[in-house]
């Protein structure tokens, strides 16, 4: 009898939450708003900031919300081209959240895969001199570059002057000029692909040929390279983590194709 009446009492209480719920605390219109609606978007806001409103300063800001939506629809703001791409860049990524995201967040990465992965991508530490080529440059200003930083080169490769020294004659990288030409120790992840491949071509204490990039002409001189041990770990398991999010990506859109008819004319984009 004792678990009886226990068991009815609970009832009772959770009979009374679920009304407490569905209390409306403001009415916008033909929308309603719940305290189950108002306690789901505080404790998100909440999340965000270090600094939430009040409760009431908040139930004003969503009673705002929802005139403002309203609002938008009597005036037919769904038609409007901006606000239906837009309208289709949260379809998409609301895609990917219900379909991916359980994926995503179960990608785990190991010690062993950071290791593998770092062989092939250390980081590495490099001077340079740049020759620099302006935005926007006409194809007379980036012919005049380039001529510039083969004589440039010219120069380095029979100098007998440290290459600290050259860089302060010739290079262009202001905020390097009075380092020696000292970019720091950077990643793949961190630098162009062309600065980086031509790079880890290198021996410490080598020096590249002309190399470009949308910097500019650069002579690279390799000055160090760090061991997986003194690397930054959490850039490589940056990284790893990004090829399998990456691979999650390639195989879902790849299996869709299947069900679309797609045509592309990639040669029209040019070069």
């Amino acid at each position: 009898m004792h678990h009886l009446k226990l068991l009815a009492g609970m009832a009772v209480i959770f009979s009374l939450t679920a009304l407490a719920d569905s209390t409306v605390v403001a009415t916008v219109g033909t929308k309603s708003i719940t305290i189950d609606d108002f306690n789901k978007r505080f404790a998100e806001v909440q999340k965000q900031t270090v600094n939430p409103p009040s409760k009431k300063l908040f139930l004003e800001d969503l009673v705002r919300y929802e005139m403002g939506v309203q609002e938008a629809e009597k005036m037919g703001l769904e038609k409007d081209p901006i606000v239906a791409e837009r309208i289709r860049e949260e379809l998409y990524k609301g895609l990917v959240e219900k379909e991916l995201s359980e994926k995503i967040n179960a990608i785990k990465v190991s010690e062993d895969e950071m290791k593998e992965y770092y062989k092939n991508s250390p980081e590495l530490r490099t001077s340079h001199i740049l020759t620099e080529i302006k935005q926007n440059a006409t194809p007379a200003e980036r012919a005049a570059a380039k001529k510039r930083a083969e004589e440039i080169y010219a120069e380095v490769q029979k100098s007998k002057q440290p290459f600290e020294k050259l860089v302060k004659l010739y290079s262009d990288d202001i905020s390097t000029k009075d380092r020696d030409g000292d970019v720091g120790y950077q990643s793949r992840m961190t630098v162009v692909p062309s600065y980086y491949e031509a790079a880890i071509k290198l021996k410490v204490g080598g020096m590249s040929g002309l190399i470009e990039t949308p910097y500019g002409f650069h002579i690279i001189k390799l000055t160090g390279k760090h061991l997986f041990a003194e690397s930054q770990k959490r850039a490589s398991r940056a990284a790893v983590f990004e090829r399998k999010r990456l691979a999650i990506f390639n195989d879902y859109f790849e299996k869709m194709k299947k069900r679309y008819k797609i045509t592309t004319n990639a040669e029209a984009l040019g070069k």
